[in-house]
C-alpha cells in the first residue's frame, strides 16, 4: 500500500511540475512566439549601496537655498566620474537645478523627502543634438541626461520635478496665437532623457510636473523602469501640461516597464521610432528605427490619453505585451493605433491582456494627421500595416467598444484576435470586415 502511494504521489508531483511548466512557458512567450528571456523576469530595485562611493550634495557645499546650482552639481559629477565613479546623493531638501549630463560610472539616487526641481528658464538646458518628436536635431537637453553610459541608474524614494507650470502656460498662450505651432515651438526641456545607453535602471523615482516629454528613451536596450511614480499637472485648466508623456520609447530593445503608477496629460506608453514619407529609408532619416520586445506588466494608471499608443512617430514596433493593468481614472484609450498617413509603418505582435477599469474607447484605429506632410511623396503615399494584434482577458468600462476607421489607401489592418472580454458599453458594434482575419472568441458586451 506504501509503495503504491508512494507512486501515485510521485506521479501527481510530475503531472504538476509538468502543468507549472506548461504555464510558466505561456508566461514567457512574446507575441510572435518566441521566448522572453530570463532578463525581463528580473525586477530587483537599485540598491544604492552598490554603487560606490557617495557624493552627498551637501558635503560639497550644495545647499537647499533656493539658488540654481547647475554648475555645481555638474562639477560633482565630473568629479565622481574621474575619481572612478559612485552616485551623486540628494538629501532631504529642494535643490534646483538646469540640465545635468551623467558621464559613465556615475548614478543618481534621490533620498526620502529630497526634490531635484527643474529650474524654469529654458536657458539653463544647454542646446545640442538630440532626438525629439520622431527627428533627430538640434534642441533643449533634458533635467537628467545620460547619453552612451552602461549601466546607469536612477534611484531613490525622492522626487525630481520639472516645475512645469510656466511652460506649460507659455504653450497654451502661444496655441491661442497659433493655432499651428508645434510641440517644439514652445521651448521646453523634456525631465528625463536616456539616449544611446544600454543595462539602465530607473528605480522608485517620483517624476512629476514634467515641462516635456517625461521619460524619453532613445536608441537604448536592456532598460528597466521600475515602481516609478509619474505625475503631470492636470488642474487648473490652463496649466494642463501638454505633451507629459509618462514614457516616450524611441528605437528601443528590451524594456520592462514595471510596477509604475502614470497619471499625465498626454500618453501613458507612447512608441516612437521616426516619421516622414522616407522614415523607414536610412539613407533619407537619420537616427530612425524600431521598437522591439516591451513589456508594460503590473502598472496602474490614473488618467492619461493612451494607455498604450503607437505613434504618433513610429515606424516599427515588434512583441509588444502591456498586461495586468489597473485604470483607475477613466483614461481615454486602451490601444490606440494612430497611423500616419505621411509615414510607412508597421505594428506587429502586439498583445493587450488581463486590463480592468474605465476606458472611452477600448480601441482606437484611425488616420493621424497632425502636422501631415507628404513631402516629395505626394503622388506615392506609403502604406502602413498592423496585424497581430490580440486582446483578451479584459474587464472594463467603455464609452466605445471598437472605435476602428477603415482606410485601405492607408493602411491595412490583418490578424486581429479577441477573446475572453467582458466589455460595459452603450455602443459596442464591431465589424469584424474592418480586419482581415478578424478572431472573436467569448466576448460580452453588456449595455449598462
Amino acid at each position: 500500500m506504501k509503495k503504491f502511494f508512494f507512486a501515485a504521489l510521485m506521479l501527481c508531483l510530475t503531472i504538476a511540475s509538468a502543468d507549472a511548466k506548461k504555464v510558466k512557458k505561456a508566461i514567457d512567450i512574446f507575441p510572435d512566439g518566441t521566448e522572453v528571456p530570463e532578463w525581463f523576469h528580473d525586477a530587483t530595485p537599485v540598491d544604492v549601496n552598490t554603487l560606490g562611493k557617495q557624493y552627498v550634495l551637501t558635503d560639497y557645499r550644495i545647499f537647499a537655498d533656493g539658488t540654481v546650482h547647475t554648475e555645481a552639481i555638474q562639477n560633482l559629477i565630473d568629479k565622481c566620474a574621474a575619481e572612478g565613479g559612485g552616485v551623486i546623493v540628494v538629501p532631504a531638501g529642494t535643490y534646483i537645478t538646469g540640465g545635468l549630463h551623467f558621464r559613465q560610472g556615475t548614478h543618481l539616487y534621490l533620498s526620502e523627502g529630497a526634490t531635484l526641481l527643474g529650474s524654469d528658464f529654458i536657458g539653463d538646458y544647454p542646446l545640442g543634438k538630440t532626438r525629439i518628436e520622431g527627428e533627430t536635431c538640434t534642441y533643449f537637453g533634458a533635467l537628467i541626461n545620460a547619453d552612451g553610459l552602461d549601466g546607469f541608474t536612477l534611484s531613490g524614494p525622492g522626487t525630481i520635478d520639472g516645475n512645469g507650470l510656466k511652460y506649460h502656460q507659455s504653450f497654451w498662450l502661444r496655441r491661442k496665437w497659433n493655432r499651428q505651432c508645434t510641440n517644439k515651438d514652445e521651448q521646453r526641456p523634456r525631465l528625463v532623457y536616456i539616449s544611446n545607453c544600454k543595462n539602465v535602471t530607473l528605480s522608485g523615482t517620483h517624476l512629476q510636473n514634467s515641462a516635456f516629454w517625461t521619460t524619453h528613451i532613445y536608441n537604448s536596450e536592456n532598460v528597466r523602469l521600475l515602481n516609478l511614480q509619474i505625475r503631470s499637472l492636470a488642474k487648473p485648466d490652463d496649466s494642463k501640461g501638454p505633451s507629459t508623456d509618462a514614457i516616450d520609447l524611441d528605437v528601443v530593445k528590451n524594456v520592462l516597464v514595471k510596477g509604475c503608477y502614470m497619471a499625465v496629460n498626454d500618453d501613458a506608453i507612447a512608441m516612437k521610432g521616426g516619421k516622414g514619407p522616407w522614415a523607414d529609408d536610412p539613407a533619407k532619416s537619420e537616427g530612425n528605427g524600431s521598437n522591439e520586445n516591451v513589456i508594460i506588466e503590473d502598472c496602474t494608471y490614473g488618467f492619461c490619453h493612451g494607455c498604450l499608443t503607437m505613434g504618433s512617430e513610429s515606424v516599427f514596433d515588434h512583441n509588444i505585451v502591456l498586461r495586468r493593468i489597473k485604470i483607475l481614472s477613466k483614461a481615454n484609450n486602451l490601444l490606440w493605433l494612430k497611423m500616419r498617413p505621411d509615414t510607412p509603418q508597421r505594428y506587429e505582435y502586439i498583445t493587450v491582456e488581463d486590463i480592468t477599469g474605465p476606458v472611452r474607447n477600448f480601441i482606437l484605429v484611425k488616420p493621424w494627421t497632425q502636422f501631415f506632410d507628404l513631402k516629395d511623396r505626394k503622388n506615392d503615399p506609403p502604406m502602413s500595416y498592423s496585424d497581430h494584434i490580440t486582446m483578451r482577458r479584459c474587464d472594463v468600462d467603455a464609452d466605445v467598444f471598437f472605435n476602428v476607421e477603415t482606410r485601405e489607401d492607408q493602411y491595412h489592418l490583418s490578424n486581429f484576435v479577441f477573446e475572453d472580454l467582458t466589455v460595459r458599453t452603450p455602443k459596442g458594434e464591431y465589424n469584424t470586415s474592418a480586419v482581415e482575419n478578424f478572431s472573436v472568441k467569448n466576448i460580452h458586451i453588456v449595455n449598462p
